[in-house]
């Protein structure tokens, strides 16, 4: 395989995936960012067994457990105490099988560091407008630089905010305040599941822990209440102890959590969007991650997706003749499962997170008791976990050893 020269516009898990395969395959590779600083933007999330198993193959899963925190499981309760939502990862039937709640800052260190470590270039500082194709290749524009220089492919790993499609971003009805918080022994949660509580559709209250960051002496966990956006404005004006008390209303336990948010500084306003790029390839150019598909995070599979999709890309960039067949390949290997999640999310995110009634009374009186059943609790395992439709065989790619992972994980604690 002939070495290409490839710009990627974003420094999240994303392009910086990306970037470590493609320099592995001795591509030359360079990571435009617009932060002076590159780093992450939110709290917590998980990394699913579909994005552990390309981790694991970048040698990179012993460092992210390391940094986060295992979770065996989801539970959600309705406001009364009925179970509406129980989903362990023993149901998929793989030994030792779990997820990785960390903080978002700790994911991006573990790929940021493998980045740095192997001499990757990464340019800040200017924010990319655009891109012109010619015979030489494609340029990146910017907005207070002069143009690069052609390479012969751009990957597009900016984000749900991307500048390179111009389809217009369907913003979801809700989004969520976030917090990481200290974690203590003795708090009323369980160390090992994200728990969330819920007041029909309409208000959702979440608690995922996620390890501990580097430099950190102490465990954190992220805290998380679901918003309309249309209701943010009145929330900022809402004094603190007042949403407080809701909170603490739907679960008393949280008061340990809200006692230690002390202004409304600690607690950041996420927005969601609905969105899948038509064309995710085109002339010496490619979409992976947020950029070719973002939607609500529900399902918790935003970081584990741009990891499938890195890995697809590289695959593609080795296996097929031409430019065009690469990316071609890249993307057929990664559509279905994009499709598949992109319905699958639009259709199960207003079960916990809309403003009607109906919802919420098909997710308690019909999917909740069906979903302690076989075949659909293995059915709801997979969907968890990112293993829905199989993604893993036709990308090459094995679930990690659990065992063995969680046999060093402990060694390394002790």
């Amino acid at each position: 395989m002939n070495p290409l020269s490839i710009a990627i516009a974003g420094c999240g898990p994303a392009g910086l995936a990306a970037a470590v395969m493609l320099h592995d395959q001795d591509h030359n590779v360079v990571i435009f960012d617009q932060f002076d600083e590159p780093g992450p933007v939110g709290s917590g999330l998980m990394i699913q067994p579909s994005g552990l198993a390309v981790l694991d193959k970048l040698g990179l899963a012993e460092a992210t457990l390391e940094r986060g925190a295992r979770v065996d499981g989801l539970l959600g309760l309705e406001e009364h105490g009925r179970c509406v939502l129980d989903a362990p990862y023993s149901k998929l039937g793989v030994p030792g099988a779990f997820g990785i709640g960390i903080h978002r800052a700790s994911l991006f260190g573990v790929l940021y560091d493998a980045a740095r470590a192997k001499g990757i270039a990464i340019e800040t500082g200017h924010a990319v407008t655009g891109s012109a194709i010619s015979a030489a290749g494609r340029r990146l524009t910017f907005d207070t630089r002069s143009p690069t220089a052609p390479f012969d492919l751009v990957v597009d790993a900016s984000g749900r905010q991307t500048v390179f499609d111009p389809d217009e971003t369907e913003m979801l009805e809700f989004g969520a305040l976030w917090a990481s918080l200290p974690a203590n022994p003795d708090d009323p949660f369980n160390g090992n599941l994200l728990e969330q509580r819920y007041r029909r559709a309409a208000q959702m209250v979440g608690v995922l822990p996620i390890g501990k960051r580097l430099g950190e002496s102490a465990p954190e966990v992220a805290f998380f209440w679901s918003l309309r956006r249309a209701d943010f404005e009145q929330w900022s004006q809402t004094p603190l102890d007042e949403w407080k008390d809701e909170v603490r209303a739907l679960w008393p336990e949280t008061e340990v959590l809200l006692d230690r948010i002390e202004n409304r500084k600690q607690l950041t306003f996420a927005r969601y969007s609905h969105r899948t790029n038509r064309r995710p390839a085109g002339d010496r150019m490619i979409a992976v991650g947020d950029a070719w598909h973002s939607a609500s995070p529900q399902l918790g599979q935003g970081a584990n997706m741009a990891l499938l999709d890195a890995w697809s890309l590289a695959r593609g960039l080795a296996e097929g003749r031409t430019l065009e067949e690469k990316l071609r390949l890249a993307i057929s290997w990664r559509s279905d499962h994009v499709w598949l999640y992109q319905w699958v999310t639009k259709l199960f995110t207003p079960l916990y997170q809309s403003s009607t009634d109906w919802h919420p009374a098909l997710r308690d009186k019909l999917l909740a008791p069906l979903s302690k059943v076989w075949p659909a609790s293995a059915i709801q395992a997979q969907l968890m976990s990112g293993l829905f439709g199989f993604p893993l065989g036709q990308l090459g790619l094995t679930l990690p050893d659990y065992e063995a992972l969680s046999a060093s994980a402990i060694a390394s604690r002790t």
